[in-house]
């Protein structure tokens, strides 16, 4: 369930905001006159968010390259290749 908080507490209680974001490990959503304003997340969350776009992203240019008509490598051939030895 999101957290909406209202934007004064980001001034009045920051230390609550603070700490939901890394508790909860989502973003918070701060409204103001009722209205969404903005949104407060940890680094971690943010950090996260960002690698799962670049993941999408890669897996959209992949997608892209075999409509292309690009071949890959049988995955069990790669994956014996990077086992020792």
């Amino acid at each position: 369930m999101p957290i909406i908080r209202p934007i004064s507490d980001l001034r009045n209680n920051f230390t609550s905001i603070s700490k939901a974001v890394h508790t909860e490990n989502e973003p918070v959503f701060l409204t103001k006159n009722g209205k969404g304003d903005m949104v407060v997340m940890s680094l971690e969350y943010y950090e996260q968010q960002l690698a799962r776009i670049e993941l999408y992203q890669k897996l959209n240019e992949a997608r892209e390259e075999i409509r292309n008509g690009a071949t890959g490598k049988d995955a069990r051939i790669v994956l014996q290749g990077l086992m020792p030895s």
